[in-house]
């Protein structure tokens, strides 16, 4: 081989390694950033209880983002409607929610109303609507003498944690809606 071709191969071959040691450099340092990022490992337990309903520790972890602590806060923000926010590491990651509508209305037609439900799937019985942000559910057999003449839906939205996934949505909210119609909420 002649000298020309000699540095032609150890220029090439010194481009290749300066490139693999620039993506292995940019992998490290975002491995370890530790910038909050969804990857992160989720050192929090999720209490079986949330503003009075059980759940599924497991279902809900599946929906929220890496961190170190987990709360939860109730709301009402207005007469028909209660609120379960809950925030890993201080920043609001899921919003669990109940809320009556007009007893004609469909789980379609209430999750038309909602963030992060368009192109959602509902369930063979068009009680629950479910997309991988967000998800609704009508509560079978539920009245209130404060809401006469209206059903009671519950409402699941992932908020600003990247969380995207149809089937554990799909999972929380059936079970939620299933454990509200079995709560205080429901007479």
């Amino acid at each position: 081989m002649s000298a020309r071709g000699t540095l032609r191969r150890h220029r090439f071959i010194g481009t290749a390694f300066s490139l693999s040691a620039v993506v292995a450099l940019a992998s490290s340092l975002s491995a370890c950033s530790g910038d909050g990022d969804d990857t992160a490992e989720k050192q929090y337990t999720v209490p079986t209880s949330l503003c009075g309903v059980d759940v599924d520790p497991a279902q809900v972890k599946a929906l929220l983002p890496g961190g170190d602590s987990v709360s939860s806060t109730p709301s009402e923000p207005n007469g028909g409607t209660t609120r379960c926010d809950l925030s890993v590491d201080g920043r609001t990651a899921l919003r669990l929610a109940q809320t009556w509508w007009s007893r004609g209305e469909t789980a379609t037609t209430v999750a038309e109303a909602y963030d992060g439900t368009d192109g959602g799937a509902a369930s063979d019985d068009y009680r629950f609507v479910y997309a991988g942000k967000a998800g609704v559910g009508k509560v079978a057999a539920c009245t209130s003498s404060d809401h006469p003449e209206m059903a009671l839906f519950t409402i699941i939205q992932v908020l600003d944690s990247g969380i995207d996934d149809q089937a554990a949505m799909k999972r929380l909210i059936t079970d939620y809606t299933k454990a509200v119609e079995q709560s205080a909420a429901c007479e």
